[in-house]
């Protein structure tokens, strides 16, 4: 008998018939002796459904009253399907973050976990219940209702298989597993069989929508066998996130991810002294305004170039500033571009293979794409291109490191 945690996401409950379904498949794993938790979204569209209500009442909700209003979503679906389970001959029992006592702290619409009593949830099992929990959602030691920000329904199944010791955590989502790029963008991308907590956590920091970021952090450092599986299709093997295995490093590059919501910003003739940095990025991050990419050119003439990536929508937030900041500091002249997109090359094997880079680099000079901006780590590499040369550049470096080939 294995104990399993699956979390379902918004799509995957987002009708009567698709929750009747999700009771089926959790059914089919209580038959088959396993011991199940169900972590499950609100349907889809209903957490925007409240935050629009919300919206239309006060122009700046009280933080604590939000999630109030929008933990009842998955009140909702919790419920419903733990009837749905019940109707079929399976006794299940629904429990909100607070019944299930996830204590997170006090912030409000970002909260983390601090803690899991697992009490209740196991006893049920051991009476051979279906457990059916409301992801995204805590109490702080206040009893104040929490969330734990958008995605959280991942984070809470990643939490609850870490503190109940599950065999496996199953992420059933509208995929069915993590591929090598999007297939929407390169229609031969590959499912991975595999894939290093390592790689997915970059996969998931560079644009990658299949899982949030937290829950894979969450699962490496408790050590949770991660799966990604579509609620859509039956039978499959998903993709299994783990730790890194012997021969991993035959392959090169796992995957390729992209992220079209960047904007580059450069401030130019800057009197180059000490602190300038500082003195650039400072005010930008006192607006709570996020950093990626930075590449700073010393010119002969004793000033400096400097040019950073911040997230789309804080473009013009940042362009304001940075050209205050500029007046300031006596600089030539800011300019932007908020049509450019982030390629990265991920995978382990980088470690133990020379030479990716300028492969990385040949590859799109051969298609005549220009590299505005380069990044590097351990496992990852990535370049800023002019936007309209996202797929084009996706496709090729696909191609030429082999991610074609089964």
């Amino acid at each position: 008998m294995a104990l399993i945690v699956q979390k379902y996401g918004g799509t995957s409950v987002g009708t009567v018939e698709r929750i009747q379904n999700v009771a089926n498949r959790v059914k089919k794993s209580r038959d088959a002796g396993d011991q199940v938790v169900v972590v499950v979204s609100a349907m889809s569209g209903e957490t925007n459904r409240l935050i629009g209500l919300a919206n239309d009442i006060s122009s700046a909700p009280n933080p604590r009253e939000m999630d109030v209003l929008v933990t009842t979503g998955e009140q909702v679906t919790i419920a419903l399907l733990s009837m749905a389970l019940q109707e079929i001959g399976c006794d299940a029992r629904s429990y909100t973050g607070g019944q299930v006592h996830i204590l997170t702290d006090n912030a409000h619409g970002k909260a983390r976990i601090t803690d899991i009593d697992d009490a209740r949830v196991r006893a049920d099992l051991d009476a051979g219940r279906v457990v059916v929990v409301a992801g995204f959602q805590g109490v702080d030691e206040d009893r104040n209702i929490t969330t734990l920000g958008r995605g959280g329904s991942d984070t809470t199944a990643v939490a609850m298989a870490a503190a109940l010791k599950a065999d496996e955590c199953q992420i059933f989502t509208d995929v069915d597993g993590v591929y090598t790029t999007d297939p929407r963008v390169e229609p031969k991308a590959r499912k991975l069989d595999r894939i290093t907590f390592e790689e997915m956590l970059e996969m998931a920091s560079l644009g990658s929508k299949v899982l949030q970021i937290r829950s894979v952090e969450f699962a490496g450092k408790y050590n949770v066998p991660l799966r990604v599986l579509s609620s859509f299709e039956d039978g499959g093997e998903g993709t299994l996130i783990t730790f890194e295995e012997d021969g991993v490093e035959a392959a090169k590059i796992s995957g390729i991810a992209f992220n079209r919501d960047e904007a580059k910003l450069t401030i130019r003739g800057v009197p180059d002294q000490p602190g300038v940095a500082y003195k650039i990025l400072g005010p930008i991050g006192a607006a709570n305004i996020e950093v990626d990419m930075i590449v700073q050119n010393i010119s002969n003439d004793d000033t400096t170039d400097f040019t950073f990536t911040v997230n789309r929508g804080e473009y013009k937030k940042a362009h304001k500033i940075l050209t205050e900041t500029a007046n300031t500091l006596g600089a030539r002249e800011v300019v932007g571009d908020d049509a450019i997109v982030k390629v990265s090359l991920v995978g382990v094997g980088m470690r133990s293979h020379a030479g990716i880079a300028s492969q990385m680099f040949e590859c799109l000079s051969k298609e005549n794409i220009n590299i505005q901006m380069i990044s590097t780590s351990e496992i990852k590499i990535s370049v800023v291109i002019d936007e309209k040369y996202l797929e084009l550049g996706v496709r090729a470096l696909h191609k030429a490191f082999g991610l074609d080939e089964a």
